[in-house]
């Protein structure tokens, strides 16, 4: 049985589609001032629900749609799709040409970034219920979405948990403990969360950094850099990770979603070939094609096209376990390896560019299906299930083409006013330096434990890509609330013998959530005032 509200929303509907339209342009006006003020988007879906729960107790006839927790799912995933690809995918690439003194880059680059996110989007889409990226993974904020939904119309108990939760939340937040990552230790995959605890607190207090020092004395031949150590790890467990998705893809087994018409492997295949038609594409339209021989093309858009599906799927992974993604990492890797490659310096644009823009749209989605998921009472209607994820990619297909026309009218007054993401600099700044081959040997040489990591721990437990991203992101009070987490989660688990982890969920939904519109609110009014010195 569903609920009373669950009949199915049209996102085309005259009742919907201008809610969608107007809260992804201020998803993406947002995005834009966080990326370009303080190098940081953070997941604003939370305000797109809260927006469409607010809107539905006006007492008007007009705003009585928005009381629907399916309409409120679809205003959340356009606010955050927005969000992410005004931001991440589309004004953070085009920023690197323009530092570059190559303007003409700009045009083809955008098009074929926003190109790229809708493919993003159409992968997750297609790939969500699938075994490498099941309904039943963690996808943290799709949880504390699903939650805060619920909470509006909801009683008894379960609010007095999820009030509890949020407490926790915003007590934590006050005292700069990142709660989202408790929240998430509670809910998430253990064996990758406790890597990833472990790669935090190995970054922050320097013990990785003293380890790297004293494995590349033992080895002076060799001669490795210690500081590429979290790079290489990552680098050698994405593509493990990466060969594990496809096999577990490609198994006969691999059972389909709901939809019961989702075959893993021709989605892989297809996602694989768009990619190439892209940089096929863009090679030609941006120029860069005449600027390299003929072997020098072929390498350069087998090696784009490959490497934007590896950091499409590692970034999937790595939100869907712990909440993280570690999208710049994975795109200054390609970049570094790039350059060693001999790509000339359009090519190098183009190519840290769209790779870039590739993750954020996918993991996104992730996180929005699974609350919507949730919210549709988590496949107990296969029909409602199917046709309810269906108006979640067209809100998201709307979102992208609201924040593709948003960044066109803004984009020049950003750049003109020497605003760009952090990370948009730091790509610059790369190809503009020289690439020894020393870096090469040290990522190779840090590969290794990152590739042996993967493979003893499986696609299940994703050891080394977590315990990669944990040493690349080197935050201590995070990693102590992954592992206070973990301990509660055990804790918890052990005490309630009827096995019944709901209220856990519930919990953890409501510290996730009070963390992040804490996080919004402080990082909105930060930028805000950034903006008017």
């Amino acid at each position: 049985m569903t609920e009373p509200d669950a009949r199915t929303p049209k996102v085309f509907s005259l009742a919907i589609l201008p809610l969608i339209v107007v809260l992804s342009a201020l998803g993406a006006i947002v995005g834009l001032q966080l990326i370009t003020t303080l190098g940081v988007t953070t997941n604003t879906g939370l305000i797109g629900a809260l927006v469409a729960m607010g809107a539905g107790r006006i007492p008007f006839a007009l705003f009585r749609t928005y009381r629907s927790k399916q309409v409120q799912n679809l205003a959340q995933s356009a606010v955050s799709a927005a969000c992410f690809g005004a931001a991440n995918a589309m004004l953070l690439p085009i920023g690197i040409p323009y530092l570059l003194g190559r303007q003409d880059l700009i045009m083809p680059l955008f098009a074929g970034v926003s190109c790229a996110t809708f493919l993003d989007a159409f992968m997750l889409y297609r790939l969500f219920g699938t075994t490498a990226f099941p309904e039943s993974g963690a996808w943290p904020s799709g949880v504390a979405i699903a939650e805060t939904i619920r909470l509006g119309d909801s009683g008894g108990r379960k609010v007095a948990v999820m009030v509890g939760g949020m407490a926790l939340g915003l007590a934590g937040y006050a005292a700069s403990i990142p709660m989202a990552a408790f929240g998430t230790a509670l809910i998430g995959n253990a064996w990758a969360l406790s890597m990833f605890s472990a790669g935090l607190l190995a970054a922050g207090y320097g013990v990785a950094a003293r380890l790297g020092h004293a494995i590349a004395a033992s080895f002076p031949d060799v001669a490795p850099d210690p500081h590429f150590l979290p790079h290489g790890m990552l680098a050698g467990a994405s593509i493990v990770a990466l060969i594990q998705v496809v096999h577990t893809l490609l198994r006969r087994d691999a059972r389909a979603d709901l939809s019961g018409r989702r075959k893993p492997g021709r989605t892989l295949a297809m996602g694989l070939s768009a990619f190439l038609v892209l940089v096929v594409g863009l090679s030609a339209v941006s120029g860069v094609a005449s600027g390299m021989s003929p072997k020098l093309l072929i390498v350069f858009v087998l090696y784009t096209a490959f490497s934007a599906f590896v950091h499409e799927v590692v970034v999937g992974l790595a939100a869907m376990h712990s909440g993280w993604f570690p999208a710049f990492a994975i795109a200054l890797i390609t970049l570094l390896l790039g350059g060693l490659v001999g790509f000339p310096l359009p090519a190098l644009a183009i190519l840290v560019g769209f790779t870039s823009a590739t993750g954020p749209a996918f993991a996104d989605m992730g996180y929005d299906l699974k609350a919507g998921f949730l919210l549709r009472g988590s496949g107990a209607d296969p029909a409602l299930e199917r046709e309810g994820r269906h108006q979640q990619f067209l809100a998201a297909c709307v979102a992208f083409v609201t924040a593709g026309a948003v960044v066109m009218l803004t984009w020049r007054g950003y750049f003109s006013h020497d605003l760009f993401s952090p990370a948009t600099r730091v790509f610059a700044a790369t190809i503009h330096g020289s690439v020894h081959a020393s870096v090469a040997r040290s990522l190779l040489f840090w590969a290794l434990p990152g590739i042996m990591l993967q493979t003893l721990g499986g696609q299940r437990r994703q050891l080394g890509v977590l315990l990669a991203t944990g040493l690349l992101i080197g935050k201590t009070h995070a990693g102590w609330a992954v592992l206070a987490g973990l301990v509660v989660r055990a804790v918890w688990t052990r005490l309630n013998r009827s096995g019944d982890h709901s209220a856990m969920r519930i919990f953890a939904g409501g510290a996730i959530a009070a963390d992040a519109l804490s996080s919004f609110l402080t990082s909105f009014t930060g930028a805000f005032h950034q903006d008017r010195k």
